[in-house]
């Protein structure tokens, strides 16, 4: 594995959203991080003309389903269908562009079990005795979401196999004073279970190259729970457990038992790119195919820091075991908990706003620039929606209104045809070529940042408002390289913003007169002349007459949105 490679790179990405549990819908918090992140780089890069497949798809054997399913008492089946038709309503609402939502179906549990196979064919797993928390009540074994107890690295509270506040496993008896998640009165005994196992020490030596060439690029949280795991003898991760729920285990040793569900992860990505890929330009591809070493792929993988230890050393470890066939994750973007008013979201305690509630409220480009601005990057942030007022008002749709009203004031202006087309300065053309330039540091890797971009953003529309203003009352048709200048600095604006703000993009994008279509190849705004437009204005609230979020063609001309039943 070599360092990363610079933002010229042209090969096709492969971008991978984490696969959401189907236990529920979507909250804001849900998509602030990954999704959203995954979903601005994906149309980043297809505005750089290079190919993206960029997918998901449920993760329905997790225990969580469970959990959830007992708390509400339906069953886990019915759960997923209506959970999986919520989360797709959602990323389809806020504009996430996957091109394919791979489907939990026999397929997908055929990859997955394919995958599994050909390790335990290779001697990788390993038998071993465990002792499990165990329910006598209920008899059953309680691991994961099933269980919830301290951790014995950072005493926080949280549940089985994993913490997520440290991201330090805790797998088998680890837990300290654990009791059954439904109802924290009942403490578990233990019970002596036979198991297979992954053991990541045998893979220390390819995991430790792997992550010191890449981790210095990484986030710093990200990097020192690497280096916090490293430092320390590697653990036994658990490929199968005593459970009811879940994807069988297709071996021998293990009768009646089912994979972690954890450990599915990277198959599944293998099955839902090809899925998508299929979607998007047929017919369907081999599971795993864009996977392939020969295919020359790069892969940005988005995800949460709660989960990130289980991408950065299992599953890298089986990719490893694989062989060399497999391409590995180039990047892995990890992001903090979002809060909802400086606390955490919370479906149980109802302190929650999903996107489709937020959505009938405001915007959803107002709603898309202000989860940009403040997503949790590095530590956590919050959703206000005093902030999100404060923000639109003042940073997005006034400073953005006043400009676009100023160029439409001008066009109208015009004397009849002598503003169809207006020279533009050199200097412009240098400047258009900074701002790109700009956006491109914090739109590729390694500086990628949805922050920083957002702000971007907001910094040119303040900027070139103000330009705007000063060219208030003059004449267009006398003045004509001046409003030149400023109309392609105002389209290098828009392309530079078409990742996050889609919907403004995409209705100048209809606009014929407009010449405009987010294209951000070399030398696009490289040209002598621009012909001006009118830009459509913002608004901070949601008209009632206005089709439910999603819907509009303005969203399908923005890039695609999740297809609801894929």
């Amino acid at each position: 594995m070599t360092p990363p490679r610079p933002a010229t790179d042209d090969r096709a990405v492969l971008v991978l959203g984490p696969n959401p549990t189907p236990n529920g819908g979507m909250h804001l918090g849900h998509i602030a991080g990954p999704y959203l992140a995954g979903d601005v780089y994906a149309r980043y890069q297809r505005a750089r003309g290079r190919d993206v497949v960029f997918s998901t798809g449920t993760d329905d054997s997790q225990t969580f389903v469970t959990t959830t399913a007992r708390r509400r008492g339906i069953d886990p089946e019915e759960l997923c269908r209506a959970s999986t038709a919520e989360i797709q309503e959602a990323l389809s609402a806020i504009g996430i562009s996957v091109d394919g939502f791979g489907p939990f179906d026999e397929t997908y549990q055929a990859t997955v079990l394919d995958y599994f196979r050909r390790l335990h064919a290779a001697g990788t797993f390993r038998r071993k005795t465990v002792r499990l928390p165990y329910l006598e009540r209920t008899g059953e074994f309680l691991v994961e979401g099933l269980v919830e107890g301290d951790c014995p690295v950072c005493l926080t509270v949280c549940r089985g196999g994993l913490c997520e506040t440290c991201n330090h496993p805790n797998n088998f008896d680890q837990l300290i004073d654990p009791h059954y998640t439904l109802d924290p009165a009942q403490k578990p005994g233990y019970r002596e279970a036979n198991i297979l196992v992954l053991p990541l020490e045998e893979h220390r030596d390819r995991l430790t190259a792997y992550h010191e060439a890449w981790m210095p690029y990484w986030r710093p949280h990200l990097a020192q729970m690497i280096r916090e795991v490293l430092d320390r003898p590697l653990p036994d991760v658990p490929i199968t457990y005593p459970l009811d729920w879940g994807m069988p285990a297709p071996f021998p040793e293990t009768p009646g038992q089912v994979l972690n569900a954890w450990l599915e992860l990277i198959p599944a990505g293998m099955y839902t790119t090809s899925y998508a890929a299929g979607q998007r330009t047929g017919p369907q591809l081999p599971p795993a195919a864009l996977w392939r070493v020969e295919e020359n792929r790069r892969m940005v993988h988005f995800l949460g820091f709660d989960n990130a230890f289980f991408f950065c050393f299992p599953h890298l470890a089986m990719l490893m075991a694989h062989g060399d066939g497999y391409i590995r994750p180039e990047w892995i973007i990890n992001n903090e908990f979002y809060e909802l008013e400086s606390e955490k979201f919370s479906t149980s305690k109802g302190n929650v706003v999903t996107c489709q509630e937020i959505l009938r409220e405001v915007p959803r480009d107002v709603v898309r620039l202000y989860l940009a601005l403040t997503a949790p990057e590095h530590q956590r942030t919050t959703f206000s929606r005093a902030g999100l007022s404060k923000v639109a008002q003042d940073r997005l749709v006034g400073p953005w209104n006043r400009l676009a009203g100023a160029l439409g004031k001008a066009v109208a202006n015009a004397a009849s045809g002598a503003a169809a087309w207006l020279p533009v300065s050199t200097a412009a053309r240098g400047r258009a070529a900074t701002m790109l330039d700009r956006f491109g540091v914090f739109y590729e890797m390694p500086s990628y940042s949805l922050n920083r971009a957002a702000d971007t953003i907001l910094v040119h529309i303040d900027r070139l408002a103000n330009r705007a203003a000063a060219l208030d009352g003059l004449d267009i048709d006398v003045e004509s390289e001046a409003f030149g200048d400023l109309f392609l600095e105002v389209k290098a604006l828009l392309a530079g913003a078409a990742p996050i703000l889609i919907d403004l993009t995409a209705a100048v994008a209809a606009d014929p007169g407009s010449e405009f279509d987010g294209d951000l190849t070399a030398g696009a705004f490289d040209t002598p002349a621009v012909k001006p437009f009118t830009p459509p204005l913002l608004s901070t609230g949601v008209p009632a007459t206005q089709p439910a979020a999603g819907t509009s063609g303005a969203a399908a001309a923005a890039g695609g949105a999740v297809a609801p039943g894929r």
